[in-house]
């Protein structure tokens, strides 16, 4: 008799969690969903990072940033945001915004799949993965503990710029030292999606009633997601918004996460303005459970206010 193949997916079905694999913890809030018109977005997920402030705003000042962290109840020595990964179900897909950390990048973040099948999604039924950038809290989580395509059954979209940029012989030499694992995880990573990409432009309908917004500065080709066919838009952000209260307050602020801190800091506060203006929903990948509200002016910055 020959024995079945061993799978996360066949793992995860038969149990075995004590067969010595150790799976990422359960996230401590449950799955929040809301409509759009006939569709419904699922936030899931992923656990969180911790990131040092030497790493996030080393260029920031400092006594101002310990003090903006303390007034808003935050650690003082890190970062510890939340990842939310959207699941769009709209119609006969299931579409997927980032596929999370897996288990290679943080002991604190990887809990995807495990959180997904607790709140009733199989990844086996995913039909669309959407990315919104190639950095390792998004992208590595597409391939599994055995060297699998997680979503085994989806299609892959990115916006061209920022493939042709990970796909680069010349970025792992390029990337700073402390980056370059970021760099040699995406190309292996993607080297599984070469015969499922799909590639777009910003401005691009990706999927029915999914809008590619190009949002440039945290990568070279990092795009945002407006969602339409509800009583308003829905914009999913990704990382060009990646603090809930530093983004908000002090949007000119260089952060240590953008590869072009200027450009990400003109990205930001030209988002940020256009999000007040229309009084938008906002849904972003780091920002506190349950990742999504509206951004409000608050003097001459912008505050974040949380929506159930």
């Amino acid at each position: 008799m020959v024995s079945p193949r061993l799978t996360r997916r066949n793992v995860l079905k038969a149990g075995v969690a004590g067969a010595g694999l150790v799976m990422a913890p359960l996230a401590l809030w449950p799955a929040r969903a809301f409509e759009i018109g006939t569709g419904v977005l699922t936030t899931i997920s992923d656990g969180n990072l911790v990131l040092p402030l030497s790493f996030s705003y080393p260029d920031a000042p400092q006594d101002e940033l310990l003090a903006l962290l303390e007034a808003n109840d935050q650690p003082t020595d890190s970062l510890m945001p939340d990842c939310n990964v959207p699941i769009l179900k709209t119609g006969d897909r299931t579409i997927l915004f980032d596929a999370g950390s897996g288990a290679n990048f943080m002991p604190s973040a990887g809990s995807l799949i495990n959180n997904m099948t607790q709140a009733g999604f199989d990844p086996a039924e995913v039909t669309d993965v959407v990315f919104t950038h190639g950095h390792p809290d998004h992208l590595w989580g597409v391939v599994d503990d055995f060297d699998e395509l997680t979503f085994a059954n989806a299609a892959y979209h990115m916006g061209r710029a920022e493939w042709d940029f990970w796909r680069d012989p010349g970025t792992v030499d390029a990337m700073p030292e402390a980056r370059k694992t970021f760099a040699v995880g995406a190309q292996n990573r993607l080297a599984f999606l070469e015969e499922r990409i799909n590639l777009f432009e910003a401005g691009a309908e990706v999927l029915s009633g999914v809008e590619a917004v190009d949002t440039a500065g945290h990568t070279p080709g990092h795009m945002s997601f407006l969602l339409h066919g509800g009583a308003e838009p829905v914009l999913i952000a990704g990382d060009a918004i990646t603090h809930f209260a530093v983004s908000f307050m002090h949007p000119s602020w260089p952060s240590g996460s953008d590869q072009d801190p200027e450009m990400g800091i003109a990205t930001r506060t030209k988002l940020l303005d256009r999000l007040a203006g229309d009084k938008a929903l906002l849904t972003a990948y780091h920002l506190p459970e349950p990742g999504k509200g509206r951004v409000e002016r608050d003097g001459t910055a912008y505050r974040f206010v949380a929506s159930d």
